[in-house]
This record gives C-alpha cells, structure tokens and sequence, in this order.
C-alpha cells in the first residue's frame, strides 16, 4: 500500500503531517499505524525569542505565554532538541529556544 498522510491529527498535532503505512500480519489482517517521527535538528527552526527558565516554571505555561497554546509544547521540545519534556524545565537558568514551526524562515524585523 502506498503511504498516505495522517489525517487522524488535527493541524496542530506533532503528527499532522506524519505518513501512515499498512502492516499486514501472518494471518492477514491488515494494520495501519504512522511511520516513525524523527524529531527535526533545532537549527532548522528560526528563532522568535528565547526564555530563561525560572523556578516553578512549566512547558505548558511557557507555551501558552509564547504561542497561545499549552498543547504545542512539543513545538519547544523540538526547537530544543528535548526527548524528555520535564528536562527543559528542570533547570532554572536554561535558556529555551521559541521557534516559528519547522520550515518556516524568519522574516528579517517582523519582530523588532
């Protein structure tokens, strides 16, 4: 079968855009499932702002601050490179990178 795109996430999903693909089993069923997600190198993304961690912070707050939405999260997980989501906040003083999504350049002083 050919891969298709996933259309079970919505927009804002990490797996919008992910294929799908059909595995079929010994006894013939068959089972669709998404092809792995491999998480994109943060320099890909281009940088709005960065934010410093501070005691009692939490990804999902920082990312309703930052992109009004705490369910895009991994949308920082992945500008930095984060597999464990509790890492980033862990450490007051980390500087974490806030990104446009992947793909998306930066347009010279639309922030300034």
């Amino acid at each position: 079968m050919i891969p298709t795109r996933s259309l079970l996430f919505p927009p804002g999903s990490r797996y919008h855009n992910t294929e799908t693909t059909t595995f079929t089993s010994p006894d013939g069923k068959e089972i669709i499932h998404l092809k792995r997600r491999f998480v994109p190198a943060p320099e890909r993304f281009s940088l709005l702002q960065e934010h410093v961690v501070v005691e009692g912070d939490r990804l999902d707050n920082i990312t309703a601050l930052y992109l009004s939405d705490p369910l895009q999260f991994w949308r920082i997980c992945d500008a930095n490179n984060a597999m464990n989501p509790p890492e980033l906040t862990a450490e007051t003083g980390r500087r974490l990178r806030i990104t446009l999504p992947e793909g998306i350049p930066e347009i010279p002083d639309a922030f300034g």
